[in-house]
């Protein structure tokens, strides 16, 4: 089916440039006419039309003689690429089509997700392409290879140092992957096992994917002061893609907790330095000043976590381990800002929607002890949104030209559903940081330049459909802190490959996404 909505679409792209504006009405599928264009480039806006013709786009410009099935009154609103979020964590392991619809991404525009962020992608690529080809979701995704199963694959969950028969085998893993059609390697170097890599076998494994054209997306080791500090962390990302040969992409750039405030300046200069000498970076960024791990990640100090959940349940019951947790846990605490800068977001628990300090004050006990106690009585981890970014910091690192939207779209925090309309209402509209059309160059086609997907990103004829179309006046998040997934508003049409998964602003239950595999990879065996 694709292959005949691709002819078709192939005949009257050709056709529209033959005849342009001005000759005959070609016929297609469905005409936005009179919206105001933002092609996905950067370059100022036109009011025009833009024309569907089964999955692609077959004219984009000033009016013209299209003779369409459907027509879209769009004058007033805006007409982009569909958005690409760079980053997100979804729930893809359900049956169930109105979950894999994946709303929270659709109303705010998205079209593409990128998945395996932070290192905790599925190595076995093939695997899960197969599993999406039979289960499709609503957006296109694309997926990384994660560092973290493959260290936990060949390592297991502990402080281990690989030897080389073992490096063999997570650089195998990495280059199955790529060659199955992963974008690169993500490395989350701030989680337990991943944190236990030493620079160089991060390198070593980096370099299987550099070898075939990946890109190395980082959770860098430390984005604030408690292991190598910030700086530190932001050299030893760019030494890994330089000694692996491969593009560095900073997931979530931000300078985050009290001790490393204000250097954000500092961050981007080194970024500047090494994209000047001819090294490939960039980066993403939420618009929020709080960001979202778990409660273990944020408080307990590396060597508590070796081994994974069971074995920190036994340090935290060891009486003769318990003196030094405390003391590493309310250093990691003072790091994000304090107790009250921890908003515990597990729903369905007593504790949900509260602060860790005003937690600790009903319990009568101190903040760190009742960080014990919810990390001991739950089955898995807790997810705690902490407040820890200042705004001059934020706004430095959005002006970038170099830095892309990702939401880090995470359960119990509002960036799942209102990434791409707060930094549109909020960044654009209220503190005019950056215009709309870097807002769209930087939610469209600059991520589709990084990576490297084919023919998305941009309106162009020939290229794959997916358009979002959005009223400017009341295109807004919904969701807070206190209601996570509630949808946003604005958008009144989003066209993926083709087909509308919002149509008169209501979203529908069509699956059209597709998996999106990385074209040209190198060094691999002939496939078939």
């Amino acid at each position: 089916m694709h292959k005949t909505l691709q002819a078709k679409a192939v005949v009257a792209a050709a056709l529209s440039l033959i005849l342009g504006a001005a000759g005959p009405a070609f016929q297609a599928d469905l005409v936005l006419k009179g919206g105001t264009i933002h092609d996905g480039s950067g370059r100022p806006a036109y009011v025009g039309d833009v024309a569907i013709t089964g999955d692609r786009i077959s004219y984009v410009g000033r009016s013209a003689k299209i003779r369409a099935r459907r027509s879209i009154d769009a004058r007033g609103l805006v007409v982009a690429p569909g958005f690409i979020d760079l980053h997100t964590h979804p729930d893809l392991d359900t049956a169930e089509p109105a979950k894999r619809r994946l709303d929270t991404w659709l109303a705010q525009g998205v079209t593409t997700i990128v998945t395996g962020n932070d290192g905790f992608g599925n190595f076995d690529i093939a695997a899960q392409t197969r599993a999406l080809e039979a289960r499709p979701i609503g957006p296109n995704m694309a997926s990384f290879v994660g560092f973290g199963p493959v260290r936990i694959a060949v390592l297991g969950p502990g402080a281990v140092t690989p030897d080389a028969g073992q490096l063999a085998k997570m650089q195998a893993l990495v280059a199955k992957g790529m060659c199955d059609g992963a974008l690169g390697l993500s490395a989350g170097l701030f989680y337990a096992p991943q944190t236990y890599a030493k620079t160089d076998e991060v390198i070593a494994v980096a370099r299987e994917a550099g070898k075939r054209g990946g890109i190395y997306d980082t959770h860098q080791r430390d984005e604030s002061s408690y292991d190598i500090g910030l700086l530190a962390s932001v050299d030893e990302a760019l030494r890994i893609g330089q000694e692996a040969g491969m593009p560095v992409h900073f997931a979530h750039l931000k300078a985050q907790g009290p001790d490393v405030h204000g250097q954000a300046p500092a961050v981007i200069a080194r970024i500047e330095a090494a994209r000047a000498a001819g090294q490939q970076v960039t980066a993403d960024q939420y618009p929020y000043s709080a960001g979202s791990t778990s409660l273990v990640a944020a408080l307990l100090p590396p060597w508590a976590q070796d081994g994974g959940l069971v074995a920190i349940k036994a340090r935290i019951a060891d009486p003769a381990l318990r003196d030094r947790l405390r003391t590493d846990m309310r250093e990691n605490m003072r790091r994000r800002g304090g107790a009250d800068a921890l908003l515990l977001t597990n729903s369905g628990r007593p504790w949900s929607g509260k602060r860790l300090d005003a937690i600790a004050a009903e319990w009568n006990v101190d903040p760190i002890d009742a960080a014990l106690r919810i990390i001991q009585d739950e089955p898995g981890y807790v997810a705690v949104v902490s407040f820890t970014q200042i705004e001059p910091d934020i706004e430095a690192i959005m002006r970038q030209p170099w830095v892309v939207t990702g939401s880090d779209g995470t359960t119990g925090h509002p960036r799942i559903s209102g990434t791409f309309p707060r930094k549109y209402a909020h960044y654009v509209l209220e503190r005019k940081v950056i215009s709309l059309a870097t807002f769209i160059r930087q939610s469209t086609g600059r991520s589709a330049d990084i990576l490297k997907l084919d023919r998305r990103g941009y309106l162009r004829r020939g290229w794959y459909a997916d358009v979002v179309v959005f009223d400017p006046r009341s295109y807004a998040p919904r969701s807070d802190y206190g209601r996570p997934s509630e949808l946003a508003v604005g958008v009144s049409t989003l066209l993926i490959n083709g087909q509308a998964v919002i149509a008169d602003s209501r979203l529908n239950d069509r699956l059209p996404g597709r998996v999106l595999r990385r074209t040209n990879v190198l060094n691999c065996p002939p496939s078939g």
